[in-house]
């Protein structure tokens, strides 16, 4: 296992700088997934750091080492692809036993180490089946033991769960963070699915244009988004933002209605979104913050999901489940006051 560091790492083809001088520092042992949208340079920061793309500049060091002149056989790395990139006409054991093959490893302590790493994956009975008589999720089960079994510094995984089904995707995500509570390696995890960052990761590191746009746990992300594109970003439904204007700290919305914001600090009559989680925002009778008319009900079994219309915009809130305000109804909406944020609507960043 080993600790990982990024510094002022850039990436350019051409004359289109693609990496902004991004920093990062990784510690042994944790579970940091990269996320963020298409074209982001998430899958090509995890490329320079296994070695299959050069940097522009900048710096990568693992296990305090500098890895840059490297290549990717030295960097003690192993990565896991979205494809599997299993051989079909290999049987799951040898496919395991590819990830040995330049090592020098005797032939007892390897046939050793291949059944410790079936044993953890719970493989052992498909040892001499061939790829095509496996499932998705057993496959790439076969991909993650090969790269187990060399017993890595640092797993690589680029999107690996893309081409499961959703059930598989859920079963497999429950597996991998399993298999790291187990083998305690430094992970980092590519995906453009914040489910999977939410729910896997030590820490998120959310990305947009080249740039990193947060990084902090699922609740700090969650609950204290840095600005307007993690708000929205992160979350499902994403979080409703309002235009406002500020005095000290009061919001007054376009409707002219006011809200209180104890932890807003701002410049007076400063342009703002206010923004509050559907997951907060919630039917209330006694102080409420927003009053609309429910245009659109999404039932989710235990709440539901309602579309109101208010004077200051459309927002999404929840409510219960078994006996929601039906289509056409006014309602009062409240938030704890904690759960309110502000961003300056220049410039996307948080003011509370």
């Amino acid at each position: 296992m080993a600790n990982l560091a990024l510094r002022n790492l850039t990436k350019s083809y051409g004359k289109t700088e693609v990496l902004h001088g991004i920093s990062l520092d990784v510690a042994d042992g944790e579970f940091v997934v990269f996320v963020g949208p298409s074209g982001c340079g998430k899958s090509t920061t995890l490329r320079m750091i296994a070695g299959l793309e050069e940097t522009s500049s900048g710096i990568i060091e693992i296990g305090g080492r500098e890895v840059n002149n490297l290549e990717p056989k030295e960097r003690d790395i192993a990565m896991v692809f979205q494809n599997y990139a299993i051989y079909p006409h290999m049987s799951v054991k040898k496919n395991i036993a590819f990830g040995l093959r330049s090592s020098k490893m005797p032939k007892a302590d390897k046939e050793k180490r291949i059944q410790e790493v079936a044993e953890i994956l719970d493989m052992v009975n498909l040892l001499d089946r061939k790829p095509n008589q496996l499932s998705g999720g057993q496959r790439q089960r076969v991909a993650i033991g090969r790269a187990m079994v060399r017993d890595p510094a640092v797993f690589l995984f680029d999107e690996p769960l893309s081409n499961l089904d959703a059930q598989l995707r859920t079963q497999m995500r429950l597996e991998i963070k399993k298999l790291h509570q187990r083998v305690g390696n430094t992970i980092i995890f590519v995906t453009h699915d914040q489910v999977e960052a939410m729910t896997m990761a030590d820490r998120i590191v959310i990305m947009k244009d080249g740039y990193i746009q947060q990084v902090g746990t699922p609740a700090e992300v969650f609950h204290k988004p840095a600005n307007t594109f993690v708000a929205r970003f992160i979350g499902a439904p994403s979080m409703n933002l309002l235009e406002g204007q500020i005095d000290g700290t009061v919001v007054t919305l376009a409707s002219g209605q006011t809200v209180n914001v104890p932890t807003l600090t701002a410049n007076k009559n400063q342009s703002v979104l206010l923004g509050v989680r559907p997951d907060d925002l919630h039917p209330a009778s006694a102080n409420p913050i927003l009053t609309g008319k429910v245009v659109l009900r999404e039932p989710l079994g235990s709440e539901t999901l309602i579309y109101v219309e208010t004077p200051s915009g459309e927002i999404i809130a929840k409510a219960d489940g078994r006996t929601p305000p039906e289509v056409g109804e006014t309602v009062h909406l409240g938030a704890d006051a904690e759960n309110l944020h502000v961003f300056d609507t220049e410039s996307g960043e948080a003011l509370t």
